[in-house]
């Protein structure tokens, strides 16, 4: 355990952003989720507006410094490329 006031407070202040930044993700992993479901069951507009919702929300990740910028463009070209896999057949 940290002597030094200052770094106590950051030890608090990184479980704070510890926590915020695990819950981030794991949202990520469920609109991702959701919208593989979609394609696999789903119609294409269901399918467009979640790929729409998880392309949103893993931008907004990258903003924040949660995720890096290649692990998002990743994630949104494997789920882009399943849709439109999903939509041409």
């Amino acid at each position: 355990m940290a002597n030094i006031k200052s770094m106590k407070k950051d030890l608090r202040r990184n479980a704070k952003r510890r926590a915020a930044n695990t819950a981030v993700k794991s949202a990520l992993k469920t609109y991702v989720k959701k919208t593989r479901v979609a394609i696999k069951k789903g119609t294409s507009e269901e399918t467009g507006a979640a790929l729409a919702m998880a392309v949103k929300h893993l931008d907004k990740a990258v903003q924040r410094g949660i995720i890096h910028k290649n692990q998002a463009a990743r994630r949104k070209s494997r789920i882009a490329r399943q849709a439109a896999a999903k939509s041409s057949s």
